[in-house]
């Protein structure tokens, strides 16, 4: 999904005006382009998958009855379906639908592995799992601002639109979380 934002091309603007007119196809488009990364981002949050499917699925719902009030801005529509989603799954965390710390599949799906035998399945399962764990010790910030850029596919505009900081900025905290992930990654693996 090509992220909505800044001033909408004149494709932007029939998107958004089939959407804003209920179109079924429009929606249907909208939903499986977004529907990996707001699953992924979910998934991470919640204890079970349907849990997680039926928070993308509510945060379609509301995204239709709310898409006469959206306006393009710097998170772009992609921004603002994110946004949504973390109300929902905020909403089923409060609610106790979350009882597990981390879920290791998300971050191992990020980045699909080749194998090439035996020895390289082990090891890459090794690193996978010292990475779930190297990122289970970052702040909840350095959580989500990773999350947004890798799982959610925000760029530092969209991210800065969310959370209300420069786009400067979210490079810099972003980059930072990185070498603190790094450095937890290089503790674990030794």
């Amino acid at each position: 999904m090509t992220p909505v934002s800044g001033s909408p091309s004149h494709h932007t603007r029939a998107v958004l005006d089939a959407a804003r007119a209920g179109d079924p196809d429009t929606w249907e488009a909208l939903y499986r382009g977004a529907y990996p990364r707001l699953f992924a981002f979910a998934r991470r949050r919640l204890a079970t998958e349907e849990q997680a499917e039926d928070a993308v699925s509510e945060t379609m719902v509301r995204a239709m009855g709310k898409i006469t009030d959206y306006r393009p801005g710097p998170a772009g529509l992609d921004g603002w379906l994110f946004g949504i989603a973390r109300n929902v799954v905020l909403e089923a965390y409060r609610s106790g639908a979350r009882t597990t710390a981390t879920d290791p599949h998300t971050l191992g799906d990020l980045q699909p592995a080749t194998v090439a035998g035996p020895e390289t399945a082990v090891l890459a399962q090794e690193e996978r799992s010292t990475l779930v764990r190297a990122f289970g010790r970052l702040s909840r910030d350095d959580q989500h601002l990773l999350e947004q850029k890798v799982v959610v596919g925000l760029d530092a505009t969209q991210i800065g639109a969310l959370t209300r900081r420069k786009p400067g900025a979210v490079r810099t905290a972003q980059s930072r979380a990185l070498a603190r992930l790094r450095v937890e990654y290089e503790g674990l693996a030794t």
